[in-house]
């Protein structure tokens, strides 16, 4: 009798009708509530969540709380030492056999006022990228879909939240009740490498059971089409400190002689990595874990989107011979800056005293954080250098002809969990059911998300579901929000609320 009634549910969540119908009335909710929902994604991009205004990010999530009690949820507010809270909630569902955890992170990212065309934390709406700004409040909806909402945190990852807000609003107005138990996880520390999280998830595991972890992060395929993914490419950071002369010297009486850090650091870029983006670095690859069947065919069926993103970015070519997410299921050592000397109207002839390259390694499945230390060191040395960790003093420098300072900092693993699991075909059937037809399925998302420690913690399908626009400067100045992504992540949410089972 239970195998009849579960079929009998995936027949009703697989029903197109039915899925047409929700549809419909998610849409008709939104587009009677637009100027509110819009509201609300303003009121929250005004409360400032970054790491460096601690009251901000508690007043944040007081209010994240109160919105889910509003609505129903138990909620609680979870901290550690200090830590900016993790706000959950929880509703049951009777009836319902599985449990869904929507996670996304309330914090952003450090702000530098320059840059921005506006302040990060009074919201700005403009009919476009680079577009004049608008005055939204006075103008009647329907909005126009392609006008953007300015601000620090606006795409990532407040926008996530106002689309589950509003999502549960429309299945709550239309009387549809959700298909699983909804427990959230919204945290405040993402942005400044989640120092809690473990912690926290640890001690609170047993409220955090759950049969799929929904994460609300990062943006959705160039293409524009709803997307999900499957993982995240890990990450860490390294900042690396080659030396020359005790002082700036004279290129004309001492270039030739006195090794020039400058070059160094040139020369050791091109060891590392060709100019195809490939690493060069011997057996670095080796614990690599290959593309399954599924995975491949996954990224041959995503919509070609290069030759427009040449024409936006500017470029002619690009690295790797293959397309884009095909370049980022691969390892990457990306050179994120240089400095040394002086350039322009404050360049000198001299020879600098040092370089600095600051650099971030892209980890894709098997690799380690530990291994790809151990094999960037190990290659260091065999190139002839000598590695240090703190700054070297006159005899360490007379005695050493290639000194390179190195501080490794921050570090999580890749994920990629299985798309052929039942969690994921049901995933993958609720967001085709919102999105009204085919969507983007990305195996691996090129960016990072610590989404690993979900994995090694409760061992259940972890799947993202971003909603931000490809180009919505996050991490970056006049980071924005563009309307139709709002729209659409309106109803992937209300679709996973309502139709996802298995």
């Amino acid at each position: 009798m239970k195998r009849l009634i579960a079929a009998g549910l995936a027949l009703l969540v697989a029903n197109p009708v039915w899925a047409a119908d929700l549809r419909k009335d998610v849409s008709d909710y939104r587009a009677a509530h637009e100027a509110a929902i819009v509201g609300q994604l303003d009121e929250l991009v005004r409360l400032k969540s970054v790491a460096a205004d601690p009251q901000g990010l508690t007043a944040t999530g007081a209010y994240l709380e109160s919105q889910l009690k509003a609505r129903g949820f138990e909620t609680a507010s979870w901290s550690v030492g200090g830590s900016a809270p993790i706000v959950y909630g929880l509703l049951k569902t009777p009836g319902a056999t599985r449990t869904a955890i929507f996670y996304a992170h309330y914090d952003g990212q450090p702000v530098t006022r320059a840059g921005w065309s506006s302040d990060p934390f009074v919201p700005v709406m403009r009919d476009g990228l680079a577009g004049k700004d608008l005055d939204w409040k006075a103008e009647r909806p329907p909005f126009n879909p392609e006008w953007r909402l300015f601000g620090r945190a606006a795409a990532d990852d407040k926008s996530a939240i106002v689309a589950f807000l509003t999502a549960f609003d429309a299945l709550k107005a239309a009387n549809r009740k959700p298909s699983v138990n909804i427990k959230v996880v919204w945290e405040g520390e993402e942005e400044a490498s989640s120092a809690h999280l473990e912690t926290i998830l640890k001690s609170h595991a047993a409220e955090l059971q759950s049969d799929v972890w929904l994460i609300g992060d990062g943006p959705v395929h160039q293409s524009r089409a709803p997307t999900i993914y499957f993982g995240a490419r890990g990450s860490m950071g390294l900042d690396a400190t080659i030396y020359g002369p005790l002082r700036a010297l004279h290129d004309g009486h001492y270039g030739n002689w006195v090794p020039n850090p400058a070059a160094m650091a040139a020369e050791l870029i091109t060891q590392m990595r060709d100019g195809e983006g490939r690493i060069t670095i011997p057996n670095y690859a080796d614990d690599v874990r290959p593309q399954s069947a599924a995975e491949q065919a996954a990224i041959a069926r995503l919509p070609p989107v290069e030759d427009g993103l040449k024409k936006e970015f500017g470029i002619a070519r690009t690295e790797g011979g293959e397309g884009l997410t095909a370049s980022t299921m691969r390892p990457a050592i990306n050179i994120r800056g240089i400095r040394s000397g002086q350039v322009g109207l404050e360049a000198n002839n001299a020879i600098p005293v040092d370089a600095v390259l600051s650099m971030d390694f892209r980890l894709v499945p098997g690799q380690t954080t530990r291994r790809v230390q151990e094999k960037v060191e190990a290659f260091l040395k065999a190139k002839g250098w000598t590695v240090v960790t703190t700054t070297p003093d006159a005899a360490m420098r007379l005695a050493n002809p290639r000194i390179i300072k190195l501080a490794w900092s921050g570090g999580y693993p890749a994920l990629r969990s299985d798309m052929t699991s039942p969690a994921a075909k049901g995933v993958i059937a609720a967001a085709q059911s919102g999105a009204g037809g085919p969507i983007a399925i990305l195996p691996m998302m090129g960016g990072s998300v610590p989404i690993n420690l979900f994995d090694e913690l409760f061992h259940v399908p972890i799947i993202g579901l971003p909603i931000g626009n490809h180009d919505n400067n996050q991490h970056a100045a006049n980071e924005n929000m563009r309307l139709r992504n709002l729209w659409d992540g309106i109803n992937l949410y209300a679709a996973m609320m309502a139709q996802l089972d298995w």
